[in-house]
Protein backbone atom coordinates (compact mmCIF):
# COMPACT_ATOMS: atom_id res chain seq x y z
CA UNK A 1 0.00 0.00 0.00
CA UNK A 2 1.42 3.46 -0.87
CA UNK A 3 0.73 6.43 1.18
CA UNK A 4 -1.30 8.89 -1.11
CA UNK A 5 -2.44 11.87 1.39
CA UNK A 6 -1.99 12.79 4.77
CA UNK A 7 -3.74 15.03 6.72
CA UNK A 8 -3.09 17.04 9.81
CA UNK A 9 -5.44 18.24 12.48
CA UNK A 10 -4.86 21.06 15.51
CA UNK A 11 -7.22 19.05 18.28
CA UNK A 12 -7.16 21.47 21.52
CA UNK A 13 -10.22 20.05 23.80
CA UNK A 14 -11.33 21.90 26.55
CA UNK A 15 -10.66 20.17 30.55
CA UNK A 16 -13.36 19.77 32.97
CA UNK A 17 -11.39 21.64 35.37
CA UNK A 18 -7.78 22.96 35.48
CA UNK A 19 -5.29 19.96 35.51
CA UNK A 20 -2.35 21.12 37.89
CA UNK A 21 1.34 19.00 38.21
CA UNK A 22 4.51 20.55 39.19
CA UNK A 23 5.20 21.77 36.11
CA UNK A 24 2.02 24.17 35.38
CA UNK A 25 -1.50 24.23 35.19
CA UNK A 26 -3.43 22.85 31.98
CA UNK A 27 -6.83 24.08 30.49
CA UNK A 28 -6.66 21.98 27.48
CA UNK A 29 -5.45 18.76 25.58
CA UNK A 30 -3.79 20.93 22.66
CA UNK A 31 -2.97 17.46 20.50
CA UNK A 32 -2.67 17.21 17.06
CA UNK A 33 -4.57 14.52 15.22
CA UNK A 34 -2.85 12.71 11.75
CA UNK A 35 -5.00 10.41 9.38
CA UNK A 36 -2.66 8.46 6.50
CA UNK A 37 -4.72 7.75 3.09
CA UNK A 38 -3.74 4.76 1.06
CA UNK A 39 -4.05 3.51 -2.36
CA UNK A 40 -5.99 1.06 -1.10
CA UNK A 41 -8.57 2.81 0.26
CA UNK A 42 -7.38 2.80 4.01
CA UNK A 43 -7.05 4.67 6.24
CA UNK A 44 -5.15 4.54 9.48
CA UNK A 45 -5.03 7.40 12.40
CA UNK A 46 -3.06 8.71 15.03
CA UNK A 47 -2.77 11.05 17.70
CA UNK A 48 -0.17 12.67 19.83
CA UNK A 49 -0.47 14.87 23.17
CA UNK A 50 2.85 17.65 23.08
CA UNK A 51 3.64 18.80 26.65
CA UNK A 52 6.76 21.88 26.17
CA UNK A 53 7.34 21.04 29.72
CA UNK A 54 8.41 17.40 28.99
CA UNK A 55 8.39 17.00 25.09
CA UNK A 56 9.78 20.32 24.35
CA UNK A 57 7.08 20.35 21.58
CA UNK A 58 3.85 22.00 21.36
CA UNK A 59 0.48 21.74 19.41
CA UNK A 60 1.68 24.27 16.82
CA UNK A 61 5.66 23.26 16.47
CA UNK A 62 4.22 19.80 15.96
CA UNK A 63 1.60 20.61 13.41
CA UNK A 64 4.80 22.48 11.81
CA UNK A 65 7.04 19.66 12.01
CA UNK A 66 4.53 16.73 11.08
CA UNK A 67 4.33 18.82 7.92
CA UNK A 68 7.45 17.60 7.33
CA UNK A 69 7.12 14.29 7.97
CA UNK A 70 4.20 13.77 5.89
CA UNK A 71 5.97 15.55 3.12
CA UNK A 72 8.46 12.88 3.34
CA UNK A 73 6.40 9.63 3.54
CA UNK A 74 4.07 10.70 0.56
CA UNK A 75 4.42 7.59 -2.31
CA UNK A 76 6.00 5.21 -0.01
CA UNK A 77 4.75 1.80 1.49
CA UNK A 78 3.07 2.39 4.52
CA UNK A 79 3.27 -1.06 5.59
CA UNK A 80 7.29 -1.07 6.27
CA UNK A 81 6.59 0.56 9.68
CA UNK A 82 10.80 0.33 10.07
CA UNK A 83 11.52 2.25 7.21
CA UNK A 84 9.27 5.20 7.47
CA UNK A 85 10.35 5.48 11.09
CA UNK A 86 13.66 5.58 10.09
CA UNK A 87 12.97 7.88 7.26
CA UNK A 88 11.14 10.34 9.92
CA UNK A 89 14.49 10.34 11.66
CA UNK A 90 16.77 11.41 9.04
CA UNK A 91 14.20 14.38 8.48
CA UNK A 92 14.69 15.89 12.00
CA UNK A 93 16.04 14.75 15.54
CA UNK A 94 13.78 14.38 18.09
CA UNK A 95 10.61 15.38 18.02
CA UNK A 96 9.01 12.06 19.70
CA UNK A 97 5.89 12.89 20.18
CA UNK A 98 4.61 14.13 16.58
CA UNK A 99 6.45 11.26 15.20
CA UNK A 100 4.00 8.99 17.49
CA UNK A 101 0.70 10.22 15.99
CA UNK A 102 2.17 8.76 12.86
CA UNK A 103 3.53 5.79 13.90
CA UNK A 104 0.35 5.17 15.45
CA UNK A 105 -1.38 5.69 12.35
CA UNK A 106 1.05 3.37 9.98
CA UNK A 107 0.26 0.87 12.96
CA UNK A 108 -3.09 1.08 12.18
CA UNK A 109 -3.02 1.07 8.60
CA UNK A 110 -0.54 -2.42 8.87
CA UNK A 111 -3.14 -3.95 11.23
CA UNK A 112 -6.45 -3.00 9.17
CA UNK A 113 -4.12 -4.81 6.15
CA UNK A 114 -3.36 -7.68 8.24
CA UNK A 115 -7.38 -8.04 9.29
CA UNK A 116 -6.25 -7.99 12.99
CA UNK A 117 -6.80 -6.13 16.13
CA UNK A 118 -4.00 -4.35 16.58
CA UNK A 119 -2.86 -5.75 19.66
CA UNK A 120 -3.03 -9.20 18.06
CA UNK A 121 -1.04 -8.11 15.05
CA UNK A 122 1.76 -7.11 17.57
CA UNK A 123 1.73 -10.59 19.01
CA UNK A 124 -0.47 -9.78 22.08
CA UNK A 125 -3.71 -11.38 23.12
CA UNK A 126 -6.88 -9.21 24.76
CA UNK A 127 -6.76 -11.54 28.05
CA UNK A 128 -6.22 -9.22 30.84
CA UNK A 129 -7.98 -6.74 32.41
CA UNK A 130 -6.83 -3.07 32.04
CA UNK A 131 -7.82 -1.55 35.51
CA UNK A 132 -6.38 2.64 35.30
CA UNK A 133 -5.94 4.94 37.80
CA UNK A 134 -7.39 8.11 38.30
CA UNK A 135 -5.62 11.25 38.87
CA UNK A 136 -5.98 14.28 41.56
CA UNK A 137 -4.74 17.28 40.96
CA UNK A 138 -1.96 18.94 42.88
CA UNK A 139 -3.50 21.94 45.18
CA UNK A 140 -4.45 22.61 48.75
CA UNK A 141 -4.60 19.15 50.96
CA UNK A 142 -8.17 19.79 51.88
CA UNK A 143 -8.72 20.28 48.17
CA UNK A 144 -7.49 17.12 47.20
CA UNK A 145 -8.07 14.82 50.18
CA UNK A 146 -12.01 16.04 48.47
CA UNK A 147 -11.31 15.42 45.48
CA UNK A 148 -10.30 11.66 46.67
CA UNK A 149 -13.19 11.09 48.29
CA UNK A 150 -15.24 11.85 44.47
CA UNK A 151 -12.74 9.34 42.82
CA UNK A 152 -13.48 6.41 45.28
CA UNK A 153 -17.12 7.42 45.48
CA UNK A 154 -17.10 7.11 41.41
CA UNK A 155 -15.95 3.51 41.93
CA UNK A 156 -12.52 4.11 41.11
CA UNK A 157 -9.84 1.53 43.44
CA UNK A 158 -6.54 3.26 42.75
CA UNK A 159 -5.89 7.28 42.93
CA UNK A 160 -2.45 8.87 41.49
CA UNK A 161 -1.72 11.86 43.24
CA UNK A 162 0.47 14.68 42.27
CA UNK A 163 3.05 16.17 44.58
CA UNK A 164 5.84 18.33 44.43
CA UNK A 165 5.89 20.41 47.00
CA UNK A 166 8.09 20.75 49.99
CA UNK A 167 8.58 17.21 52.26
CA UNK A 168 5.78 18.94 55.02
CA UNK A 169 3.65 20.09 51.89
CA UNK A 170 3.67 16.55 50.32
CA UNK A 171 2.86 14.62 53.85
CA UNK A 172 0.02 16.62 54.68
CA UNK A 173 -1.08 16.01 51.00
CA UNK A 174 -0.95 12.05 51.65
CA UNK A 175 -1.81 12.28 55.06
CA UNK A 176 -4.94 13.95 54.36
CA UNK A 177 -6.25 12.12 51.66
CA UNK A 178 -5.97 8.81 53.46
CA UNK A 179 -7.13 9.88 56.60
CA UNK A 180 -10.22 10.64 53.77
CA UNK A 181 -10.52 7.68 51.91
CA UNK A 182 -8.57 5.17 54.11
CA UNK A 183 -6.24 2.23 53.12
CA UNK A 184 -8.45 -0.02 51.07
CA UNK A 185 -7.71 1.90 48.08
CA UNK A 186 -3.99 1.74 46.15
CA UNK A 187 -2.44 5.11 46.07
CA UNK A 188 0.45 5.82 43.96
CA UNK A 189 2.05 9.26 43.83
CA UNK A 190 3.97 11.51 40.89
CA UNK A 191 6.34 14.35 41.64
CA UNK A 192 7.01 14.97 38.22
CA UNK A 193 10.71 15.83 38.94
CA UNK A 194 9.54 18.25 41.61
CA UNK A 195 12.54 17.32 44.38
CA UNK A 196 15.37 18.36 45.01
CA UNK A 197 17.54 15.47 45.15
CA UNK A 198 18.64 15.85 48.73
CA UNK A 199 15.49 15.80 50.12
CA UNK A 200 13.63 13.60 47.47
CA UNK A 201 14.68 10.16 49.94
CA UNK A 202 13.54 12.22 53.01
CA UNK A 203 10.19 12.68 51.63
CA UNK A 204 9.66 9.66 50.11
CA UNK A 205 10.78 8.24 53.95
CA UNK A 206 7.89 10.51 55.13
CA UNK A 207 5.60 9.11 52.81
CA UNK A 208 6.63 5.49 53.80
CA UNK A 209 3.57 5.15 56.68
CA UNK A 210 0.65 5.92 53.82
CA UNK A 211 1.39 3.04 51.89
CA UNK A 212 2.25 4.23 48.49
CA UNK A 213 2.45 1.81 45.46
CA UNK A 214 5.34 3.80 43.80
CA UNK A 215 6.41 6.75 43.18
CA UNK A 216 6.91 8.60 39.88
CA UNK A 217 9.89 10.45 38.55
CA UNK A 218 10.79 11.99 42.06
CA UNK A 219 14.04 14.25 40.88
CA UNK A 220 15.13 16.28 37.61
CA UNK A 221 15.53 13.52 34.77
CA UNK A 222 18.91 15.29 33.92
CA UNK A 223 20.03 14.33 37.18
CA UNK A 224 19.70 10.27 36.79
CA UNK A 225 22.60 9.44 38.47
CA UNK A 226 21.39 9.98 41.88
CA UNK A 227 18.37 7.44 41.13
CA UNK A 228 20.27 4.55 41.53
CA UNK A 229 21.16 5.87 45.45
CA UNK A 230 17.14 6.67 45.79
CA UNK A 231 15.89 4.17 44.44
CA UNK A 232 18.43 1.46 46.79
CA UNK A 233 16.82 3.16 50.04
CA UNK A 234 13.69 4.29 49.36
CA UNK A 235 11.02 2.08 50.81
CA UNK A 236 8.49 3.62 47.71
CA UNK A 237 9.05 1.80 44.56
CA UNK A 238 10.75 4.38 41.48
CA UNK A 239 8.87 4.55 38.46
CA UNK A 240 11.02 5.94 35.84
CA UNK A 241 8.58 8.42 33.64
CA UNK A 242 10.31 11.59 32.05
CA UNK A 243 13.79 10.03 32.12
CA UNK A 244 12.54 7.08 30.21
CA UNK A 245 11.47 8.35 27.11
CA UNK A 246 12.88 5.50 24.50
CA UNK A 247 15.01 2.21 24.40
CA UNK A 248 18.00 3.72 24.99
CA UNK A 249 16.85 5.22 28.37
CA UNK A 250 15.71 2.13 29.50
CA UNK A 251 19.25 0.70 28.90
CA UNK A 252 20.76 3.03 30.90
CA UNK A 253 17.84 3.01 33.77
CA UNK A 254 18.50 -0.58 34.05
CA UNK A 255 22.58 -0.80 33.91
CA UNK A 256 22.58 2.04 36.29
CA UNK A 257 19.36 0.09 38.34
CA UNK A 258 18.22 3.40 38.89
CA UNK A 259 14.41 2.51 38.90
CA UNK A 260 11.91 -0.27 39.70
CA UNK A 261 9.52 0.02 36.83
CA UNK A 262 9.20 2.04 33.90
CA UNK A 263 6.13 4.60 32.52
CA UNK A 264 5.77 4.06 29.11
CA UNK A 265 4.19 6.84 26.83
CA UNK A 266 3.32 6.52 23.12
CA UNK A 267 3.77 10.26 22.99
CA UNK A 268 7.22 10.29 24.30
CA UNK A 269 8.56 6.82 23.16
CA UNK A 270 7.54 8.38 19.35
CA UNK A 271 4.65 5.74 19.28
CA UNK A 272 4.58 1.51 19.66
CA UNK A 273 7.67 0.81 17.87
CA UNK A 274 10.16 2.41 20.58
CA UNK A 275 7.55 1.33 23.15
CA UNK A 276 7.99 -2.40 22.13
CA UNK A 277 11.64 -2.07 22.35
CA UNK A 278 11.33 -0.35 26.03
CA UNK A 279 9.04 -3.61 26.74
CA UNK A 280 11.27 -6.53 25.79
CA UNK A 281 13.59 -4.66 28.04
CA UNK A 282 11.67 -4.64 30.79
CA UNK A 283 11.24 -8.53 30.25
CA UNK A 284 14.78 -9.40 30.11
CA UNK A 285 15.20 -8.21 33.62
CA UNK A 286 11.52 -9.15 34.80
CA UNK A 287 10.71 -5.51 35.41
CA UNK A 288 7.03 -3.88 35.47
CA UNK A 289 5.76 -1.55 33.30
CA UNK A 290 2.73 0.88 33.78
CA UNK A 291 1.21 1.98 30.11
CA UNK A 292 0.17 5.81 30.79
CA UNK A 293 -0.16 8.91 28.76
CA UNK A 294 -0.39 12.71 28.54
CA UNK A 295 -3.85 14.13 27.54
CA UNK A 296 -4.76 12.31 24.59
CA UNK A 297 -8.33 11.54 23.52
CA UNK A 298 -9.43 8.08 23.77
CA UNK A 299 -8.04 7.35 20.52
CA UNK A 300 -4.60 7.43 21.58
CA UNK A 301 -5.44 5.75 24.93
CA UNK A 302 -6.79 2.82 22.57
CA UNK A 303 -3.83 2.41 21.06
CA UNK A 304 -1.72 2.71 24.49
CA UNK A 305 -4.47 -0.40 25.37
CA UNK A 306 -3.77 -2.24 22.37
CA UNK A 307 0.35 -1.94 23.26
CA UNK A 308 -0.58 -3.50 27.51
CA UNK A 309 -1.59 -6.48 25.76
CA UNK A 310 1.14 -7.09 24.55
CA UNK A 311 3.32 -8.20 27.22
CA UNK A 312 2.50 -9.45 31.15
CA UNK A 313 5.42 -7.30 32.34
CA UNK A 314 2.79 -4.28 31.50
CA UNK A 315 0.50 -4.37 35.04
CA UNK A 316 0.11 -0.74 35.75
CA UNK A 317 -2.16 1.95 33.73
CA UNK A 318 -3.38 5.46 34.02
CA UNK A 319 -5.65 5.36 31.24
CA UNK A 320 -7.71 8.50 33.11
CA UNK A 321 -7.51 11.45 31.07
CA UNK A 322 -10.16 11.57 28.59
CA UNK A 323 -12.48 11.44 31.60
CA UNK A 324 -10.94 14.64 32.15
CA UNK A 325 -12.23 16.23 28.61
CA UNK A 326 -14.87 18.41 27.52
CA UNK A 327 -15.99 16.43 24.93
CA UNK A 328 -15.73 13.34 23.41
CA UNK A 329 -14.46 13.09 19.70
CA UNK A 330 -13.83 9.33 19.13
CA UNK A 331 -16.07 6.82 17.98
CA UNK A 332 -15.33 3.36 19.09
CA UNK A 333 -12.35 2.91 20.85
CA UNK A 334 -12.14 1.77 24.92
CA UNK A 335 -14.75 1.82 26.90
CA UNK A 336 -14.65 2.64 30.32
CA UNK A 337 -16.51 0.61 32.72
CA UNK A 338 -17.55 0.42 36.86
CA UNK A 339 -13.94 0.20 39.08
CA UNK A 340 -11.50 1.88 36.29
CA UNK A 341 -12.08 -0.84 34.42
CA UNK A 342 -10.88 -0.44 30.63
CA UNK A 343 -12.51 -2.94 28.35
CA UNK A 344 -11.26 -3.27 24.25
CA UNK A 345 -13.27 -4.61 21.73
CA UNK A 346 -11.98 -6.90 18.97
CA UNK A 347 -12.50 -4.42 15.73
CA UNK A 348 -10.07 -4.35 12.83
CA UNK A 349 -6.51 -2.06 13.43
CA UNK A 350 -6.88 0.63 16.12
CA UNK A 351 -10.92 0.08 16.62
CA UNK A 352 -11.17 3.72 16.82
CA UNK A 353 -11.66 6.97 14.56
CA UNK A 354 -12.68 10.20 15.33
CA UNK A 355 -16.28 11.67 14.33
CA UNK A 356 -15.90 12.85 11.11
CA UNK A 357 -18.29 15.89 12.44
CA UNK A 358 -15.70 16.90 14.66
CA UNK A 359 -12.73 16.75 12.35
CA UNK A 360 -15.12 19.28 9.92
CA UNK A 361 -15.01 21.48 12.59
CA UNK A 362 -11.23 21.50 12.87
CA UNK A 363 -8.91 23.27 10.30
CA UNK A 364 -7.46 20.19 8.44
CA UNK A 365 -3.34 20.37 6.33
CA UNK A 366 -3.57 18.31 3.31
CA UNK A 367 -0.11 16.99 2.60
CA UNK A 368 -0.35 14.80 -0.69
Amino acid sequence: MIITQIELYKSPIKLKEPFKISLGVLTHANNVIVRIHTDSGLVGSGECSPFMTIHGESMDTAFIVGQYLAKQLIGTLCLDIEANVASMDKVIYGNACIKSAFNIALYDLASQHAKLPLYAFLGGTNDKIIQTDYTISIDEPSKMASDAVKIKKNGFEIIKVKLGGTKEQDVERIRMIREAVGYDIQIRVDANQAWKTAAALDTLKALAPYKIQHCEEPINRALVEFLPEIKAKSPIPIMADESCCNHLDAQRLIQLKACDSFNIKLSKSAGITNALKIIALAEQVEMPVQIGGFLESRLGFTAAAHLALVSNSVCYYDFDTPLMFDEDPVLNGIVYQSRGVVSLKDHIGLGASFDPAYLDSLKVLLIN
